[in-house]
């Protein structure tokens, strides 16, 4: 009977510790000192919480990109739509024999087509002094810079030429005036001679500071270059007076001539209503620039009797230039 009770004694030991090995969690991590005070449902209540509230793997997933900041789209492609939008093209009205001249805006992207064998003239304003020059891909691109001229009429030209067909990159260009940001592409043929730039803020700048300092007032107003809108296009003839481009800032045009206009006999002005028919508007001149206090949709410079020479400016619809540009892009 002894040994019966033994054997029994042992078997119920073993279980035990079976029992123990299998439930650690209940047993190991509890303190000796609240055993006998904690109520077990309590506890698995608690339990069940920090198991709700632990997100498993499979819940971990991305936030869709939709939700990000209330775009619709991926930010990748907001970043090429920005682009898209900032980049400006070579237009035919905007040569000065073969120099293509844009206006400088802060944040654009200019355009340079190249092709092998040939070099691209950039040619930066005069006297304005080159800090950096920073190329995408500087193995099949060659870039260097020279200059021209002395002293205040010293101008630096960068200089670039592809080694191949079909090959794209971006320059950026500090100098210690403003930052140009170009996206130069290589054709098999075509290539432009060279691009240079005008300034239609400092234009302003000197226009109204000339205007204000006249009237006796000590400062000039700062001049809101987002506020300036360029979607003018200049048709017809092309005397040596034809405008280099026209804009506005919401409240007057501004037509910019060649810096010799005034050397030579000025065109008057006349404004195209619905109909067609012209009236004389008006209109002041400041050194090589017409500035129409009002907005039109379409205007004429006309000079000469026996051959008039006829320049029309004409105002085109943002979201036009907006589409044309997307079909470019595509």
């Amino acid at each position: 009977m002894k040994n019966k009770l033994a054997i029994g004694l042992c078997m119920a030991t073993s279980l035990a510790g079976c029992a123990a090995r299998h439930h650690p969690s209940e047993v190991a991590f509890a303190p000796a000192h609240l055993e006998t005070s904690v109520d077990a449902a309590p506890a698995a209540s608690h339990a069940q919480s920090a198991r709700e509230l632990i997100p498993v793997p499979g819940q971990l997933l991305p936030i869709p990109a939709t939700h990000i900041g209330g775009e619709k789209s991926f930010p990748t492609k907001r970043v090429e739509k920005a682009n898209r939008a900032a980049l400006r093209e070579p237009r035919s009205d905007n040569y000065v024999n073969a120099v293509q001249v844009y206006p400088w805006m802060e944040g654009s992207v200019y355009r340079l087509y190249a092709a092998p064998e040939q070099v691209s003239d950039i040619a930066l304003e005069p006297g304005e002094r080159l800090v950096s020059v920073a190329a995408g891909d500087t193995v099949r691109w060659i870039v260097g810079d020279t200059s021209s001229g002395s002293g205040t009429g010293k101008r630096s030209h960068i200089l670039v030429k592809p080694s191949g067909i079909g090959l794209r990159t971006n320059i950026v260009i500090t100098t210690d005036r403003r930052t140009y940001h170009l996206q130069l592409e290589s054709t098999a043929k075509t290539a432009m001679a060279a691009i240079s730039w005008t300034y239609p803020e400092d234009g302003l700048l000197a226009l109204r500071g000339t205007a204000i300092g006249a009237s006796g007032a000590s400062e000039v107003p700062t001049v809101d270059a987002a506020s300036l809108r360029f979607n003018y296009v200049v048709l017809g003839d092309k005397p040596a007076w034809r405008p280099i481009r026209a804009f506005d800032d919401g409240r007057q045009v501004f037509i910019e001539f060649p810096a010799d206009i005034g050397q030579k006999e000025a065109p008057p002005l006349f404004v195209l209503a619905a109909d067609g028919s012209a009236e004389l508007v008006n209109y002041r001149i400041r050194g090589n620039y017409y500035i129409v206090d009002k907005l039109f949709e379409a205007a004429e410079l006309r000079l000469g009797k026996a051959r008039q020479q006829v320049v029309r400016i004409r105002r085109v619809d943002d979201r036009r230039q907006s589409s044309k540009r997307g079909r470019r892009a595509s």
